[in-house]
């Protein structure tokens, strides 16, 4: 059985390693403000001042977006159909059968219209 002094001693010290285990460093929140991402706005007349990381986050997100673009305009066509289409169309030129439709020439009359 622990004494009351000795599961003080064992609290705090769980209290203690908790915080490292996790790596937490004990508490930290930041207090909302009100102001969008924490900025407060800058008197009339005066420019906000870009950070050093924000032009190359701007590069790289635009940059990325476009490559990914390109790639995506230009990827094989790797569809099951295209290549069912394909196949169909040279099985049946090794038929020798046309794989176009092509309308017969003998009947050239348009249809009765209907009253």
């Amino acid at each position: 059985m622990l004494t009351s002094s000795t599961s003080r001693v064992l609290r705090r010290t769980a209290l203690r390693y908790n915080g490292r285990r996790f790596a937490s460093h004990g508490e930290h929140y930041n207090e909302p403000s009100g102001w969008l991402f924490g900025e407060k706005p800058l008197p009339p007349g005066q420019k906000r001042v870009k950070e050093d990381w924000e032009n190359v986050w701007y590069i790289g997100m635009i940059g990325g977006m476009g490559f990914a673009g390109l790639m995506l305009y230009y990827k094989p066509d790797t569809s099951v159909q295209s290549w069912a289409l394909k196949e169909a169309k040279a099985r049946m030129e090794a038929r020798g059968e046309k794989y176009q439709y092509e309308p017969s020439s003998s009947s050239t009359t348009p249809p009765p219209a209907s009253s």
